[in-house]
């Protein structure tokens, strides 16, 4: 089970998440976000934290010449994309992608997932009207299609003590946490971090046994 810990603002935070077990972390360049961080806040990031990490800058319906400024200054190996981006403006970058699709009630995840062919991922995440993410809200994780063939991320509302029912329920490649695991918006907790971190990779342990009994392996 793959884990992304979102909105990092400081050095110290992407340490503590690494040093958690962390295989992401989330630079969020939205201006209206309170994890917003600038380039040079994110380049100073970087510098501190294994080469190993995946770096992940999170956009809202940015002009590509943000995006292009971001990455002159920021090594990020992936790119997230949270608005209403369409494939064509996701792979202009030249750099591996994921695509956020809010779990609207009328959403057919299959469909609009189809419309990212070239995508690494796709985050699911809850949907509340006017708000790109963040929101601190779940979806109803029976929504998360199976046997997509695709790398799923599961985000929207996940916290150390709903986790493990989220990844037993919905069955993902990957999880996303932001505001789960913070003291304030921007500022993470280190004891939330390591909970929800060592929650995840036990619900996924407890999975795999699972499938082992039933299987008769």
């Amino acid at each position: 089970m793959r884990v992304k810990i979102c909105g990092i603002t400081s050095v110290e935070d992407a340490r503590l998440a690494v040093e958690a077990g962390a295989d992401a972390l989330g630079l969020v360049f939205y201006p209206p976000s309170p994890r917003n961080v600038s380039p040079q806040q994110a380049a100073e990031i970087a510098r501190a934290v294994s080469p190993f990490a995946v770096l992940t800058g999170l956009f809202v319906d940015a002009h590509p010449a943000q995006v292009e400024a971001v990455l002159d200054q920021v090594p990020l190996n992936l790119l997230q994309f949270h608005g209403n981006e369409n494939a064509p403006y996701c792979r202009q970058f030249h750099r591996p992608y994921i695509k956020a699709l809010r779990m609207k009630p009328e959403l057919d995840p299959l469909e609009a997932m189809a419309a990212f062919p070239d995508a690494r991922g796709i985050l699911l995440d809850a949907y509340r009207k006017g708000v790109p993410g963040g929101t601190g809200d779940t979806f109803d994780w029976q929504r998360v299609p199976q046997g997509s063939g695709r790398q799923i991320v599961l985000a929207g509302g996940l916290n150390p003590q709903n986790v493990a029912a989220a990844i037993a329920e919905a069955q993902p490649d990957a999880v996303d946490v932001s505001g789960g695991v913070e003291a304030a918006p921007g500022r993470k907790d280190a004891a939330k971090v390591h909970e929800f971190i060592r929650a995840a990779r036990a619900a996924e342990s407890s999975g795999a046994r699972s499938t082992e009994l039933t299987q008769g392996v």
